[in-house]
């Protein structure tokens, strides 16, 4: 079978849907080397920038890599609105899937089309939203799930919110999880370790209402309460900087610090130095940073909303993203109870463990057939 991935959103600061493409090429890849039924995978990453250009890994190096020097703003928008050029005439080459690791498709001549769909947030919220997500993402991705031979999402949530936004059939919609990363889990807690919130400062990640727990528990006492710092770790959007001004003036001053983007190779670093990860969002598709801390052994305090009760399940507290002393109560508790910590971290492992890149790869090989499948049946009855 031969599979072109739109890699292009793993060129540069790799993250969220980027990291997803990069782990999922890698889990294909060696589902096809430890395969016995030779040639069962022809993968091809697609990627297209003016200016960027991919950087050789080994765990994707068996992947054929095109690159073709077109700005990912102009091709996006000649294939969002215009359907053009197709996929074919840009690589020279033809495939059985072409898969999108957004909602709107690569355009082809002739192969089936596979939708990677994270979260419809841009849907529920619009206002929250910037560039081509809404120029194209909120008029457009409706009829390109429909048109789909195969829809993927990452959690259970986002397949219902599929299927009920959308009216995608359920049997056209694939859950495929991401994996947990392959990390041995830390030794300890470290003594002086702060809670870590990663992600990108957008308002559906509920910054503002974090830094309002925050401030609860640093006045608790008065200024100079004994509270582990929060680390901001994330690329900062134009909406986040009151929430940057803010954190420069008391009473945060000195508690709260934003140290902008993490380049991957120091993801692991970042979580063995915290000593709680906090995931307050108003919605998640999934929230790869909960399942990458969990399997450190990190506890996790997230939001009751969207995907991430999906995610975390019994292995930490939920809480309510609208209630800052709710997420304040939440993070004293681990902070200054060693044993809920502990029996969090436990938990934590347990469940990371029930999500993994080798079973992720094989649910997409079967949607990849299934949408071939599909693909045949369409063509016979045009």
């Amino acid at each position: 079978m031969r599979v072109l991935i739109d890699y292009r959103a793993a060129l540069r600061q790799r993250s969220g849907v980027g990291e997803y493409a990069h782990q999922l090429s890698r889990a294909l890849l060696r589902a096809e080397a430890n395969s016995t039924a030779a040639g069962r995978l022809d993968l091809t990453l697609f990627t297209s920038s003016w200016k960027d250009r991919p950087v050789a890994t080994p765990d994707v190096a068996c992947a054929t890599t095109i690159d073709r020097r077109v700005p990912v703003s102009v091709l996006n928008f000649a294939w969002h609105r215009f359907g053009w050029p197709p996929i074919e005439w840009l690589t020279g080459r033809t495939f059985d899937v072409v898969h999108s690791m957004h909602p709107l498709h690569v355009p082809s001549r002739s192969a089936a089309q596979v939708i990677t769909i994270h979260d419809l947030n841009f849907l529920a919220h619009p206002e929250r939203t910037r560039a081509e997500i809404k120029r194209d993402y909120v008029p457009l991705a409706r009829a390109h799930a429909l048109r789909a031979d195969a829809v993927i999402v990452v959690s259970q949530f986002t397949a219902r919110e599929v299927e009920r936004q959308f009216g995608v059939p359920a049997d056209a919609i694939t859950v495929c999880s991401p994996g947990a990363p392959e990390w041995t889990p830390r030794a300890g807690t470290p003594p002086d370790g702060y809670v870590l919130f990663f992600g990108t400062l957008e308002p559906r990640k509920n910054v503002g209402g974090l830094l309002d727990a925050y401030e609860q528990l640093v006045m608790r006492n008065g200024a100079a309460a004994k509270v582990p710092d929060l680390v901001l770790a994330g690329q900062a959007t134009e909406e986040a900087r009151p929430w940057i001004e803010r954190v420069s003036r008391p009473p945060l001053a000195g508690h709260v610090r934003h140290i902008g983007y993490v380049d991957p190779s120091r993801r692991r670093e970042l979580y063995e130095g915290a000593r709680l990860l906090v995931q307050p969002s108003f919605e998640e598709g999934f929230g790869i940073p909960v399942l990458e801390a969990m399997s450190l052994g990190v506890p996790v305090v997230a939001a009751n909303r969207g995907a991430l009760p999906e995610v975390l399940g019994d292995a930490g507290p939920l809480v309510d993203p609208t209630n800052p002393t709710d997420i304040a109560e939440a993070l004293r508790r681990l902070t200054s109870d060693p044993s809920a910590a502990a029996e969090a971290s436990a938990r934590g492992l347990k469940r990371a463990q029930e999500f993994n890149w080798d079973r992720t790869a094989a649910r997409v090989l079967e949607a990849y057939r299934r949408a071939v499948e599909r693909k045949r049946r369409r063509m016979e009855h045009a």
